[in-house]
């Protein structure tokens, strides 16, 4: 939010690369503390995001590989053709037979598809579950977002973001009311932000790539503790 109170501000392009923590637990994928790098764009969208992501990782397989098709574990992944765009209503009838448009329950049923191998784009997410995103104006209950999945992980995450002051407090309100009942990753209310959004937001488009995850990918390694020079470990049992 912080970055996007500059775009408001007068800066049409900003980034950071940082470490961040978040309480997700620790596995194969995660690691509490990682990097990432966020990055906003004014007069962009998620499809401005989208060419961004696509021409960045095949720019860096270029520099690092030795061709555009490379080993990750059991996968071989092509970087030679276009990423593939889908959305999540399609991919899921797609892969499971479910019609998630009339089904709109589990949200987190497209995140778990194994058979997401080659470069592909999951696009245009539900309302309830991207509380700063634009809504798609031909299908409000859906928002302008993508998250990048390859070898069966996300790596990025985009967004046409939302800029309108009334329809963020009322996500964020929402929000609030989800942290009431226990879901502790909810948003707060940022007042400041909405402030910000007052005055005036231009059309923006954001970004965010996991860089530990990216690494793994580019170096074949299997965990994101192989990526990491002091990665979280559990506690030795007394």
């Amino acid at each position: 939010l912080y970055l996007k109170r500059l775009i408001v501000g007068g800066f049409d392009k900003v980034y950071e690369i940082g470490r961040l923590f978040r309480n997700e637990g620790m596995s194969v994928k995660h690691n509490p503390e990682f990097t990432s790098i966020e990055l906003y764009e004014a007069y962009a969208d998620y499809v401005t995001m989208m060419e961004y992501t696509e021409k960045l990782i095949k720019g860096l397989v270029a520099e690092i590989c030795e061709n555009s098709k490379i080993d990750y574990g059991e996968f071989k992944i092509d970087f030679s053709v276009p990423f593939k765009r889908i959305t999540m209503i399609d991919v899921i009838q797609e892969v499971t037979g479910v019609n998630f448009k009339a089904f709109f329950g589990d949200y987190e049923m497209a995140k778990k598809e194994s058979t997401l191998v080659q470069p592909t784009f999951i696009c245009d997410y539900p309302v309830e579950i991207s509380p700063l995103t634009k809504r798609k104006r031909e299908a409000p209950e859906l928002v302008e977002r993508f998250e990048l999945f390859i070898a069966g992980r996300e790596l990025a995450n985009a967004y046409s973001e939302l800029n309108d002051p009334d329809d963020q407090r009322r996500r964020f309100k929402h929000q609030m009311e989800l942290r009431e009942k226990g879901d502790e990753e909810a948003n707060i209310i940022d007042e400041d932000f909405l402030t910000a959004l007052s005055y005036g937001m231009p059309p923006t488009g954001g970004l965010g790539i996991g860089i530990d995850r990216l690494v793994m990918l580019l170096t074949n390694s299997q965990s994101i503790r192989d990526v990491i020079l002091f990665p979280t470990m559990r506690p030795l049992k007394s």
